[in-house]
């Protein structure tokens, strides 16, 4: 990956917290747990795996950068979902977790070194796992998610 391409990528990682809550603009409150699409979670189902996947994602990164080539751990997004009562919870704590943990680490992101980018762990299902792989995966992960919560939104009455 080119210093320019991970330039851009940190900078899509760094607007992604805002982009879910404009996605979130005008969606109507009572609306949050639906399900207008079969298979899919609803918005508050989103917020709150999004607080969660920053949480690990976090914590991967980290591992990356301090540890030698260090095992990260999957977890079952769908048993979180359910288990952890997504969608019985309030989305603000979740959303003030997930901006906390995104700009914490999009500051260890703007400090690493050539080297830091380079450093390598393993993924049970993704395999090798680089830094610059752990970028590729959430500079648009949040940005996915938002356009999801835009098609959930159309989807609902009064959205």
């Amino acid at each position: 990956m080119t210093r320019e391409e991970r330039d851009r990528l940190v900078r899509q990682y760094a607007e992604g917290y805002d982009e879910v809550v404009r996605s979130l603009e005008g969606f109507p409150p009572a609306s949050l747990m639906a399900h207008p699409l079969p298979g899919k979670w609803s918005a508050r189902e989103i917020v709150h795996h999004l607080a969660d996947s920053e949480t690990v994602a976090g914590i991967r990164l980290r591992k990356l950068l301090s540890e030698e080539y260090p095992v990260l751990q999957a977890y079952d997004q769908e048993a979180y979902a359910i288990l952890l009562r997504y969608n019985l919870r309030e989305i603000e704590p979740a959303l003030d977790a997930f901006r906390a943990a995104r700009a914490s680490t999009l500051q260890l992101l703007e400090l690493m070194s050539e080297d830091d980018w380079t450093r390598s762990g393993w993924h049970p299902e993704h395999g090798l796992y680089a830094a610059d792989r752990w970028l590729q995966i959430y500079a648009d992960h949040a940005h996915n998610h938002a356009a999801q919560i835009r098609r959930l939104r159309a989807a609902v009455p009064g959205g």
